[in-house]
C-alpha cells in the first residue's frame, strides 16, 4: 500500500464525513471502546524505513509487525526495552502502529520506562489528509508540545500513524530470575524496600503467593544482587517463557482471566502509585507488576467499586477485557481534561472521522 492510497481514502472520508476504523492486524480490537465506521486497513503499509544501530534508533512504518522489527534488532543484540505486548489478531501479531496507538508496555516498564518515553518521532496523517511530522530521531528534538508522545496511547483518534522513530537499547549482558514465597502485603513492602536500593531490578510479578524478580544488567551486578537478595533461582529455560507469557498475556493468570470472562467476570488494569497498599478487599484474582504500580484484577465487582478503590489510593482503573463494557473502558475525565481532549481532537481531526468512540463515546 502506498501513502497516496491512504491519503485518498482519508480525503474521501473527510469530504463525506464518513467515520473510519483504523486497523492493522486487529490484535488489540478488544481494547478500549468499540469504534464506529468503515475499516481502513493499514496492515500493508509496512517496512523498516531506516535503522542506525550505532545511534540506537529505528524508523518503521506503522503496519510493520512488532515481531519483524524485533527480529531485526536481535541481529544487532538490541531490543525494544519497554517490551510491548504482541497480541495475536486475525491478521497476525500486533503492528508498530497499534503498539504506539494503544501505548501499552510490558514487564520491564517500571525500570526501562513506558513506550511513550521511547518514541522519538511520529509521522501522522491528519483529518485533512495532510502529512505531519513531529519530533525526530534524537532525544533532544523537542519544542513546545511533545506531540510524538501525545500520540502514544491516543487510540488512533487523532490521525493515521504512518511512521514511527523509536529509541532502541542493547540487550542486557546478564539476566537472572529469583522466586520468593510472600503474601501480597509482604511482597509490596519488600518491593518498596528493594526499590530504594542500587539493584539491577528489571521486572517483577506477584501472583498467588509468589513474587518473581528479574534482574538484568552487567554480569557482576546481577551476580552481586542475586547473592544479596537470596530467594530461589529459576532456571532460564523456565523463567524466559514465564516473562514472555506475562508480556503477551498468555501465562496462567491471563488464561484464568479468559475463562472467568466467560462467566461474567471482568479483567481490570489498575494504575497506582508503587507505594499503594494491598487491595485485598477487591477479591478475585490479582497479579501485581511494575513494583506495585500495575495491578491486574479479575472480578465480577461493579465497575464503580473498582474505580473508587483505585482513586482512594491515588490511581485509576481501566476495564481491559470484558464482554460488557457498559462501565466504560477508561476512567471518566474531569471537565477541564475532557475539554482539552475535545480541542485536540478537533484540531487534528475536524470532521471527527478517525476511530470515533474508541477512546470515549464522544471522542
Amino acid at each position: 500500500m502506498q501513502l497516496e492510497e491512504i491519503q485518498a481514502q482519508v480525503h474521501a472520508a473527510s469530504a463525506s464525513a464518513t467515520p473510519l476504523q483504523l486497523r492493522g492486524h486487529g490484535s488489540k480490537a478488544f481494547y478500549g471502546e468499540a469504534p464506529r465506521g468503515v475499516v481502513l486497513d493499514l496492515s500493508e503499509f509496512s517496512g523498516i524505513s531506516s535503522y542506525e544501530p550505532s545511534e540506537l534508533v529505528v524508523t518503521v512504518k506503522a503496519g510493520t509487525p512488532i515481531t519483524e522489527l524485533e527480529q531485526m534488532l536481535a541481529e544487532r543484540q538490541q531490543h525494544l526495552a519497554f517490551e510491548p505486548p504482541r497480541f495475536k489478531g486475525p491478521g497476525g501479531q500486533g503492528t508498530v502502529g497499534g503498539m504506539v496507538a494503544t501505548g501499552l508496555s510490558g514487564p520491564a516498564r517500571a525500570s526501562m520506562g513506558a513506550l511513550r518515553e521511547h518514541v522519538l518521532g511520529v509521522t501522522l496523517l491528519n483529518g485533512r489528509a495532510e502529512v505531519l511530522s513531529f519530533g525526530g530521531t534524537v532525544m533532544k528534538n523537542v519544542a513546545g508540545y511533545d506531540i510524538s508522545r501525545l500520540i502514544a496511547g491516543s487510540m488512533g483518534i487523532l490521525g493515521v500513524i504512518l511512521e514511527v522513530s523509536l529509541k532502541v537499547l542493547p540487550r542486557p549482558v546478564a539476566q537472572a530470575t529469583l522466586r520468593f514465597e510472600l503474601g501480597q502485603e509482604q511482597a509490596l513492602q519488600q518491593l518498596n524496600r528493594w526499590g530504594g536500593q542500587a539493584l539491577p531490578l528489571n521486572a517483577s510479578a506477584w501472583w498467588d503467593g509468589a513474587l518473581l524478580l528479574r534482574l538484568a544488567g552487567a554480569q557482576a551486578a546481577v551476580d552481586a544482587a542475586t547473592r544479596t537478595l537470596g530467594g530461589e533461582p529459576i532456571d532460564t529455560a523456565l523463567a524466559e517463557p514465564f516473562w514472555q507469557g506475562l508480556r503477551d498475556h498468555h501465562d496462567e493468570f491471563f488464561q484464568g482471566a479468559e475463562r472467568a470472562l466467560e462467566h461474567g467476570a471482568k479483567l481490570w488494569r489498575l494504575s497506582l502509585p508503587q507505594t499503594a497498599p494491598a487491595l485485598t478487599h477487591l477479591h478475585g484474582e490479582q497479579l501485581i507488576e511494575w513494583g506495585g504500580a500495575q495491578r491486574w484484577v479479575t472480578t465480577a465487582l461493579p465497575g464503580r467499586q473498582i474505580r473508587e478503590a483505585a482513586a482512594q489510593v491515588g490511581g485509576h482503573a481501566t476495564l481491559f477485557r470484558a464482554a460488557d463494557k457498559s462501565a466504560g473502558a477508561f476512567a471518566p475525565l474531569s471537565a477541564p481534561i475532557k475539554q482539552l481532549h475535545q480541542r485536540l481532537k478537533k484540531s487534528f481531526d475536524p470532521q471527527g472521522i478517525f476511530n470515533p468512540g474508541r477512546l470515549y463515546g464522544d471522542l
